[in-house]
């Protein structure tokens, strides 16, 4: 007689530290509860907020034992009460932001400014697991001719850049855009999105390879950072006038010449800090160029379902390196952290 499978594989994360801290356990199967979903994951996409969560951020407490990642793809198995419009057995994507969905900001359509908003995989247990319950409104179809592998590589990096971009930014049709590290997932992102603006995109890339990559995503010049001088080569190519838009993700070690690349009037916006936070900013730049600064984080769900139909419409593609096992999410941290993927990194469980 065969016994019924109760538990389940997931990735926790107890204390902070090294790829040590990825820790590969057994929990209980969830039960969905009122209103939830559960999902069946077949894919788990990585982000760099991945790793924030392993590593820690100092001043900010995370709610550990946690498991960790935000992007998952997979299939319903388990129906919640109170729950319409899904089935067991519909291919989902997970929609990685959570709102109370009630106040004034979700109904507005901007709920990533809901003061109950989190992240799955960073507030509270996210998606790196075999099965992962989740709010029926966090579920979307998986996008027709998408494999669960690439599902899983394009939520929060693709509702990030839209936000940025289309609403903090309002990038236009003849407008051109610096995108930093064209091939990171949030920046091939914006590679692909900014090309469907009408915007001119000039990106940067690390080494010939990736210049490569991120030139077939649409990108219309790539610069290398290793062998150029970014604001050198961007004034050249725009004959000194500078981009209407920076898209800054990586902060210390590029938010200096993003300043100077920006054309009088210029909006750089930024949704992270990868080499570090601590920036210098000279005010006279800023209030002589007209300068705006504009932070983002995340985006609305709303918007990431009609990000999600380009994706039906062949009009963005997702940017996959390689799909390992869950096992191997120690290999996956040190391939993100050292920036060897040209494309996103997947987990199947």
């Amino acid at each position: 007689m065969t016994r019924p499978v109760t538990t389940m594989r997931c990735v926790v994360v107890r204390e902070h530290g090294g790829f040590d801290k990825l820790l590969l356990t057994e929990r209980p199967i969830p039960t969905p509860g009122p209103g939830q979903v559960r999902v069946r994951v077949r894919a788990i996409g990585l982000n760099h907020l991945d790793t924030w969560v392993r590593r820690g951020v100092p001043g900010h407490a995370f709610p550990l034992p946690l498991i960790p990642s935000s992007d998952a793809a997979g299939v319903i198995d388990a129906l919640g009460s109170d729950v319409h419009g899904h089935k067991e057995g519909d291919a989902v994507v997970v929609l990685p932001g959570v709102s109370c969905g009630a106040c004034e900001a979700c109904h507005s359509g901007i709920d990533q400014l809901c003061r109950s908003y989190h992240i799955l995989g960073e507030s509270c247990d996210g998606t790196a697991a075999e099965y992962v319950c989740v709010p029926a409104a966090n579920v979307a179809p998986l996008p027709a001719g998408l494999s669960f592998e690439q599902g899983a590589s394009i939520c929060l990096v693709f509702q990030t850049a839209w936000n940025m971009l289309v609403r903090r930014a309002e990038l236009r049709a003849g407008e051109t855009a610096l995108v930093h590290a064209g091939l990171s997932g949030v920046g091939s992102a914006a590679v692909q999105i900014a090309n469907v603006l009408g915007a001119q995109v000039i990106a940067t890339a690390g080494g010939p390879a990736k210049c490569e990559r991120v030139r077939a995503l649409g990108a219309h010049h790539v610069i290398d950072h290793t062998q150029q001088d970014v604001a050198a080569a961007v004034r050249a190519l725009t004959g000194k006038a500078g981009v209407h838009v920076v898209f800054e993700h990586t902060g210390a070690a590029t938010f200096d010449a993003s300043l100077k690349c920006l054309a009088r009037g210029g909006r750089l916006v930024t949704c992270g800090a990868t080499t570090g936070g601590d920036v210098r900013l000279s005010l006279h730049a800023v209030f002589f160029k007209n300068l705006s600064i504009l932070g983002s984080t995340m985006g609305s769900n709303g918007d990431l379902r009609g990000v999600l139909r380009l994706f039906e419409q062949g009009r963005l593609r997702p940017v996959l390196d390689r799909a390992l096992p869950l096992a191997q999410v120690a290999e996956a941290h040190r391939l993100l952290e050292a920036r060897q993927a040209l494309g996103k990194l997947v987990l199947t469980p």
